[in-house]
C-alpha cells in the first residue's frame, strides 16, 4: 500500500495557525474529522493525548508524529500539517516542529496499513525529503514528493537481509506505529555511514519484523535495545546489552553504535524465566546501588502514600483517637489507623527490601528480600535494617546462582521453585537474626538520641541539608535518600526531619508554578500550561513536577529550586515543626506538631525564593 492512499489532498494543511502543541493537534484532528476518517473525534484526540503522556512524539529535526491506534478511527489515514514559523511541540531537541504528521490507525489495522505507516517513518529520516516537504507550496507537491520517496523506500526494503551482523538491535514503542521504525532506520542509516554491519528487529503493531535469530545474537558484538515497552530479553543472556529509550535510538544512533562496538555495556544475566525482561539502565549514573535502591523505594511509595494519608485522617479525630483507653477514642479512626499504620506501614519495609533484592537478582530475590525486610521491621532494625536485608538477599541469590550453575541440567527446573527460595531465605534469615538486627537497632537508637540532643542551630542546618537534597534530583537517589531518612526518623519517633523533607519536596513545583505565573515572558506557552498543574503537584508533595523545567534549563532552574527547598527545610526546623505522616502534602498539614501557620510560611517562603531566583536568572523566551 502506498502512503498516498492514506495521505490525501483533503488531509493536508499547509498553513497550521497554532503555535503550540495542543492547538496543532486540534487542527489536525479536525482535518481528519472533516475528511470523514474518524468515528469519534473526541475519543481519537484522547488517544492522541494518551500517547503524548507516555513520551513526546516531537522527535526533533523539526518533525512531530502524533499517533493513535483506536476504534475511534473509521479508516486508516494520515493528516499532514506544516508550520513555517514552527510549533512549540516539546520536541526531543527542544526545537520547534515544522512538519507534523498525524497517524490515525483503527483498532483492527492490518499489516498492509501498518507497513505503509512504517514507510512514512523511514521517509522522514531522509534530510532531502524533509527539505522538499518544507519547500512545497501545494498539496499536490506534497503528494508527488511522498510518492517518489515511497518508491525509494520500497526498493530499499526489497534488499536481501543481512546474513550476519556485528551488532544487533531491537526497537519498540508503546503503540508500535512510528517511533519503532524511525529508531530502526536511524540505527541502520548511521551503521551504514560508519561501515558497521547491523540487523534491527522491529516490534511494531503488526508484530515483530526482521526477527533476530539465535545465530545473529551469537555472532553479535553487542545488543542495542531501544524500547519503551517490554522486549524479550532472556535470549540476550551473556551478551553486552545497551538498554535505552526508543527516543535515544532516534536521536543518538552514533553514540549507541560506538558504545556497542566498544562493548561499553553490562553483560545481561537472564535466569530462564519469563520475568527476566526487567528493564535496566546502562547509564553509570543509575547503575548499581542507586538503581536497586530506587527500585525498592519506588515500589514502597504506594504503601507510604496510602497508609500515611489514612493515618493522617485518623489523627484528625485526635492524636490518641485510635487508643481504646483514651477519652478521644473513635472506632472509625481506629480502623483507619489499623489499615494505614498496622497494615500498609507494616508492609513498607518488607516491600522495600523485597524489591531491592528483586532489582539485583530478578524474581528469586523477592522472597528472601521480603522475609529479611519483615525481620528488620519486627526486630527493631527499621529502614536501615530493611535496606541491608534487600541488598543482602539479592547478592545471596546471585551467589547461589553461581554455585548452582555447576549442578546437572536435569535439576534446572527445581532451582527457581525449591533451591533458590529454600537456601536464600535460610541464609538471609540467619544473617539478619544473628548479625544484622541487634547492631542496627542500637545504631538507630543512637541516631535518634543524637537528633534529640541537637541544638536549634544544628537542627536548622540539618533542615537546610534535607530540604536541599529533595530538590537536587527531584525523585532521584538523592531525593529518595532524604525521603527515606525522614521516614526512618518517623519510625524512630522523631517527626521533625520529615517535616523539613516534605517542605523541601513541595517547593520545587510550587516555586516553578509561581515563576510561570509572574514571569510569563520567560516561559513558553506549553511551560506556562505545565506551571498551572504544578500548583496541584506541589500542594500534594509530588516533587517530580519540576523535572521538565529542570531538564529544559538545568543551570538556572536546579540551583533556584535547591535554594528555595533549603530555605523551606531550614525554616521548618527553626519553627520546630513535626510531621507524623510520611506523605500527603496539604492533606496532612492539619495534623503536624507545631504551628500550622508557621509551617505554611516556611513552604511559601521557599516557593517565593525559588520563583524570584528563577525570574532573576532565566532569560526571556526567544519567540
Amino acid at each position: 500500500m502506498k502512503i498516498t492512499e492514506l495521505l490525501t489532498l483533503e488531509t493536508i494543511n499547509l498553513s497550521l495557525k497554532s503555535r503550540d502543541k495542543l492547538g496543532a493537534i486540534d487542527e489536525l484532528v479536525d482535518q481528519l474529522h472533516r475528511a470523514g476518517k474518524l468515528n469519534d473525534k473526541e475519543k481519537f484526540k484522547t488517544g492522541i493525548m494518551k500517547r503524548e503522556e507516555q513520551s513526546t512524539t516531537g522527535i526533533g529535526e523539526g518533525i512531530a508524529i502524533p499517533h493513535a491506534k483506536t476504534d475511534a478511527v473509521k479508516v486508516p489515514a494520515i493528516a499532514f500539517g506544516k508550520s513555517i514559523d514552527g510549533i512549540d511541540y516539546d520536541s526531543l531537541d527542544n526545537q520547534p516542529a515544522h512538519l507534523v504528521f498525524m497517524i490515525a490507525a483503527p483498532e483492527g489495522a492490518n499489516n498492509t496499513h501498518l507497513q505503509a505507516l512504517a514507510k512514512l517513518s523511514s521517509i522522514l529520516m531522509n534530510v532531502d525529503a524533509r527539505k522538499e516537504l518544507m519547500d512545497a507550496n501545494t498539496a499536490e507537491e506534497i503528494i508527488e514528493t511522498m510518492n517518489r520517496y515511497d518508491q525509494e523506500v520500497e526498493e530499499e526494503q526489497g534488499e536481501a537481509p543481512l546474513k550476519a551482523a556485528s551488532i544487533v538491535a531491537v526497537t519498540a514503542c508503546p503503540t508500535g506505529i512510528a517511533h519503532t521504525y524511525m529508531a530502526a532506520d536511524a540505527l541502520k542509516a548511521k551503521a551504514k555511514e560508519l561501515g558497521v554491519s547491523i540487523k534491527v528487529e522491529t516490534n511494531g503493531s503488526g508484530g515483530a519484523k526482521n526477527v533476530l535469530t539465535s545465530e545473529d545474537i551469537e555472532k553479535a558484538t553487542a545488543v542495542i535495545v531501544a524500547a519503551d515497552t517490554k522486549v524479550e530479553m532472556d535470549r540476550f543472556s551473556g551478551k553486552h546489552v545497551i538498554k535505552v529509550s526508543v527516543a535515544d535510538g532516534i536521536r543518538k544512533p552514533q553514540q549507541l553504535i560506538e558504545n556497542a562496538l566498544k562493548q561499553d555495556a553490562p553483560i545481561y544475566q537472564g535466569d530462564g524465566s519469563q520475568q527476566s525482561n526487567r528493564q535496566f539502565e546502562t547509564s553509570k549514573k543509575r547503575a548499581g546501588f542507586y538503581q536497586h535502591l530506587m527500585n525498592g523505594v519506588s515500589n514502597m511509595l504506594p504503601f507510604v502514600v496510602g497508609g500515611g494519608i489514612l493515618i493522617a485522617i485518623s489523627f484528625m479525630f485526635g492524636i490518641q483517637s485510635a487508643d481504646p483507653n483514651d477519652p478521644s477514642y473513635n472506632a472509625f479512626a481506629a480502623a483507619l489507623n489499623t489499615i494505614g499504620g498496622g497494615n500498609a506501614f507494616g508492609l513498607m519495609i518488607p516491600v522495600l527490601a523485597g524489591f531491592i533484592a528483586m532489582s539485583i537478582a530478578d524474581r528469586p530475590g523477592l522472597a528472601p528480600g521480603m522475609v529479611g525486610g519483615l525481620m528488620a521491621a519486627t526486630g527493631g532494625a527499621g529502614f536501615l535494617g530493611g535496606l541491608i536485608a534487600g541488598f543482602l538477599a539479592g547478592y545471596i541469590v546471585v551467589l547461589l546462582r553461581r554455585i548452582f550453575s555447576r549442578l546437572p541440567d536435569s535439576l534446572e527446573g527445581i532451582k527457581p521453585v525449591l533451591l533458590y527460595p529454600l537456601f536464600s531465605i535460610l541464609f538471609t534469615g540467619l544473617i539478619m537474626l544473628f548479625i544484622v538486627i541487634d547492631p542496627v537497632k542500637a545504631m538507630n537508637t543512637g541516631l535518634t538520641n543524637w537528633l534529640n540532643g541537637l541544638g536549634t542551630e544544628n537542627l536548622i542546618i540539618l533542615g537546610i541539608i534535607l530540604g536541599g537534597m529533595m530538590a537536587i534530583d527531584m525523585g532521584g537517589p538523592i531525593n529518595k535518600a532524604a525521603f527515606t531518612f525522614g521516614i526512618a526518623m518517623i519510625d524512630a519517633g522523631n517527626f521533625a526531619p520529615h517535616a523539613a523533607v516534605m517542605a523541601g519536596g513541595m517547593v520545587p513545583p510550587l516555586g516553578l508554578a509561581l515563576a510561570t505565573t509572574f514571569f510569563k515572558h520567560k516561559f513558553t506557552a506549553q511551560e506556562r500550561d505545565a506551571g498551572k498543574t504544578n500548583y496541584i503537584m506541589g500542594a500534594t508533595f509530588i516533587t517530580e513536577g519540576a523535572i521538565p523545567f529542570a531538564a529544559a534549563d538545568p543551570l538556572r532552574v536546579i540551583p533556584s529550586i535547591i535554594f528555595g527547598s533549603a530555605v523551606a527545610g531550614g525554616l521548618s526546623m527553626a519553627f520546630k515543626i513535626g510531621l507524623p505522616a510520611p506523605h500527603g502534602g496539604i492533606f496532612v498539614i492539619p495534623i503536624i506538631e507545631g504551628s500550622i501557620l508557621l509551617y505554611l510560611l516556611a513552604i511559601v517562603a521557599g516557593s517565593i525564593a525559588t520563583a524570584l531566583l528563577i525570574g532573576l536568572l532565566k532569560k526571556p523566551v526567544n519567540r
